[in-house]
């Protein structure tokens, strides 16, 4: 411990705290939004009329890639727990490269090959976000840090999309090759973005005195943590699991569901809806870092997570009753869904562990939820299409987000007794 704390460097002035959160922000936002594109653009293909054992080709890509997506989380809750600074960066070189690649074996390999590389390519981004947050995480700024690299969920979801539908509209791209060409576009971008990521400054003295040092967790650490927290992880990864779900199936099948609602040649309509969405979450995750005491920045977020639900939930009923058109639903649930979503990947955690004063990592608990969230999301879309629901796209998502926001709801409320009562009993101590 003296030896790290030899490294650790002075507190910064306000104004060279400011400059590092804002050009952090930036990095990873950027940084996160190119890694999107060896991830998701594939999902604008629906390879129609191609099917395999019943299910559409689409269909099984997804699920491969999301099954190797969940794989590397349930790896991550030890491989990021224990991640260190040192390799960071050639780390991420590895993973993404391997990714990539695997998208020029998707172009070259006859369908139903194209799954083994898909589930190949899931696994090596897993990782990542642990990565890119391990940069950023510890401050007094990860809050808005950490609200800007969540966004990016958002933001690159539709404008990786965006730029891959033009590869397939203006240049003709075919399908199988549109996934590795959407890659090539971002390759040197994402390079220098990973290298600006090396180049952000570590934690000064200050923000460790108000969010703790972050240290690897080892077997030990884990165990100590789960000992003392394990219910109430139980409970959040229990909302998160079902917020996945969800999220995971308006991110993977947003091109089907905008062509059942009558945009399907509209490339722009992606970027379009999900720009609104980011400016607005990052907006209130935001206002996040003036809330100087964690607890109270955790209880908040509590209750944005529970907004979020009862958005999604309302705006799907009204949707369903035909009271609401397709593109404000698909805006509502999105900003619903993400209002949720996003404050568990960069201040749900974050506050939590600078409450209780852990010595740890954030890292550990995000791959631990997302872990069996992403279970969950690989388990709904087999049961959808096994079981032979006679529900389109969506159908299925704007009643699945229905029934998801009354769960969401009741986990949230029971997650904020259980941690209240727990900082009520350490601070009497």
């Amino acid at each position: 411990m003296t030896d790290i704390a030899a490294t650790i460097p002075k507190t910064r002035t306000r104004g060279q705290r400011i400059i590092v959160a804002v050009c952090a922000a930036l990095v990873a936002f950027m940084a996160y939004s190119s890694v999107y594109a060896y991830r998701k653009p594939f999902t604008i293909a629906t390879f129609d009329g191609i099917k395999f054992w019943g299910v559409s080709y689409q269909t099984l890509l997804i699920i491969s890639q999301v099954i190797g997506y969940m794989l590397s989380k349930f790896y991550g809750i030890k491989f990021i727990a224990e991640l260190r600074t040192i390799g960071r960066f050639k780390t991420s070189l590895v993973l993404v490269g391997s990714a990539w690649l695997c998208l020029l074996f998707f172009g070259l390999a006859p369908a139903p090959y194209g799954m083994i590389f898909l589930f190949i390519n899931g696994f090596m981004l897993g990782f990542m976000w642990g990565i890119v947050f391990s940069y950023v995480e510890g401050r007094t700024a990860t809050d808005f840090i950490g609200a800007a690299l969540a966004i990016s969920f958002i933001f690159a979801g539709g404008f990786t999309r965006s730029v891959a539908k033009w590869l397939v509209v203006e240049w003709n791209v075919t399908e199988t090759w549109m996934p590795f060409m959407t890659g090539l576009v971002f390759a040197l971008p994402l390079l220098l973005l990973l290298w600006l990521l090396e180049k952000i400054p570590a934690p000064d003295t200050g923000d460790i005195q108000e969010r703790t040092i972050r240290l690897p967790m080892d077997k030990e650490s884990r165990r100590r943590f789960l000992k003392a927290f394990g219910m109430g992880l139980g409970i959040v990864t229990a909302t998160y699991l079902v917020l996945t779900v969800m999220r995971d199936v308006r991110d993977s099948y947003m091109a089907n569901i905008w062509n059942e609602l009558g945009y399907g040649n509209n490339y722009s309509i992606f970027t379009k809806t999900e720009i609104n969405t980011s400016l607005l979450i990052l907006l209130i995750m935001g206002l996040l870092v003036l809330i100087r005491k964690n607890f109270i920045a955790f209880a908040v977020a509590h209750y944005v997570i529970a907004a979020g639900f009862a958005m999604a939930g309302i705006a799907s009923l009204l949707f369903i009753t035909g009271r609401m058109d397709g593109v404000l639903w698909m805006q509502l649930t999105g900003l619903g869904l993400y209002m949720g979503y996003i404050p568990f990947n960069c201040i749900f955690f974050e506050r939590l562990i600078a409450s209780f004063r852990i010595a740890g990592n954030v890292g550990f608990l995000i791959y631990f939820a997302d872990a069996f969230g992403y279970l969950g999301s690989v388990t709904v879309m087999l049961v959808k299409e096994f079981m032979k629901l006679n529900l389109n796209w969506s159908q299925f998502y704007s009643q699945g987000v229905a029934a998801v926001s009354v769960l969401g709801l009741a986990g949230t409320v029971f997650s904020y007794i259980y941690f209240k009562r727990k900082y009520s009993a350490n601070t009497k101590l």
